[in-house]
């Protein structure tokens, strides 16, 4: 029997009509299975649409039978071929994101002063593997969302340093004698309510836990006081700054004519940033707190809520 007959089925049946052109038949089939295949990987997929079209289009020639099976079986072949590198794609993908997701959030832990070792920390993480649907990965999301911010938005795991928890108070009774952050929030929210334009910079304290260790709380509240007072002296007069937390503080800045010109000012102050005397055990020692930036502007924050955001998931400051 041959391609006609198969096309045609049993040629003894007068009812059926008969199939004018079934190699025509078969082309069209080829190439609209092969517009149906979706686009996984741009030049895997053009090739995949080019070999197809180039077999199906030789299946109509006057070619016996033998090779126009041939020629159907190097179609098949090409779906086969096309969906082994797909899957092999997407098995690919999903792991290097499951690694840059599982890459991230150690990283904001870090910030966090969180061991990504801990118990709580460590078992979300190992949740990732079994991600493995959209729905899973919308579950995984919650998950990570309540671990960071259990109290909702602001609010910092319990296993966070006590050094990177955020000052949301509007009192100056903190070490650097400045107002908290609840007044940052304040300061930013009347300036976008009038429309003005600046800049938000992050400055980030670092060695803080180690110092913390090693010479106690007192000292780490001297650093803290003596960076605060570095940096008010250095910045304008008219500029905020605000304790954030008991790492980082955070100054809303007006006046400055771009981004590039308020970076190596920035950059001009962090580098004169030297020793800093503090009392450690009744006598004077002098310790240098690594200083680190990052800067907003305000045109890029939709709300005041973006604060947080900016001070819990940035880590890559400059640092001079």
């Amino acid at each position: 029997m041959n391609l006609r007959q198969i096309a045609n089925g049993n040629p003894s049946d007068k009812k059926e009509p008969e199939v004018p052109n079934p190699e025509r038949f078969l082309t069209l089939l080829a190439e609209g299975a092969a517009l149906g295949v979706p686009e996984i990987e741009g030049e895997s997929y053009k090739a995949f649409r080019s070999g197809v079209s180039r077999l199906a289009l030789q299946l109509p020639d006057r070619l016996p039978d033998p090779e126009k099976l041939a020629l159907i079986r190097a179609v098949l072949s090409e779906f086969e071929n096309y969906r082994d590198l797909t899957e092999t794609e997407l098995r690919g993908r999903t792991a290097e994101w499951r690694s840059l997701v599982s890459f991230l959030f150690k990283e904001v832990l870090k910030s966090l002063g969180i061991d990504p070792s801990a118990a709580n920390a460590d078992r979300l993480l190992h949740k990732l593997a079994g991600v493995t649907s959209a729905q899973n990965a919308s579950e995984f999301h919650n998950q990570i969302e309540c671990f960071l911010h259990p109290q909702g938005v602001g609010s910092a795991p319990v296993e966070a340093s006590e050094f990177c928890r955020a000052d949301h108070s509007t009192e100056n009774d903190n070490a650097a004698g400045l107002r908290g952050g609840g007044s940052a929030i304040q300061h930013l929210k009347r300036i976008m309510e009038r429309g003005g334009k600046g800049y938000v910079v992050l400055f980030r304290l670092s060695c803080l836990k180690m110092i913390n260790e090693r010479f106690g709380a007192a000292a780490v509240e001297d650093c803290l006081m003596a960076v605060a007072a570095f940096l008010t002296q250095n910045l304008h007069s008219d500029d905020a700054i605000f304790h954030w937390s008991d790492s980082s503080l955070l100054a809303i800045l007006q006046g400055r004519a771009n981004e590039q010109i308020l970076t190596a000012e920035i950059n001009r102050i962090v580098f004169q940033n030297r020793e800093t005397s503090v009392q450690i055990g009744g006598r004077a020692t002098m310790l240098r707190i690594p200083l680190t930036f990052d800067i907003t502007s305000m045109e890029h924050l939709q709300s005041t809520d973006d604060l947080h955001k900016i001070a819990q998931l940035t880590n890559a400051g400059r640092t001079q």
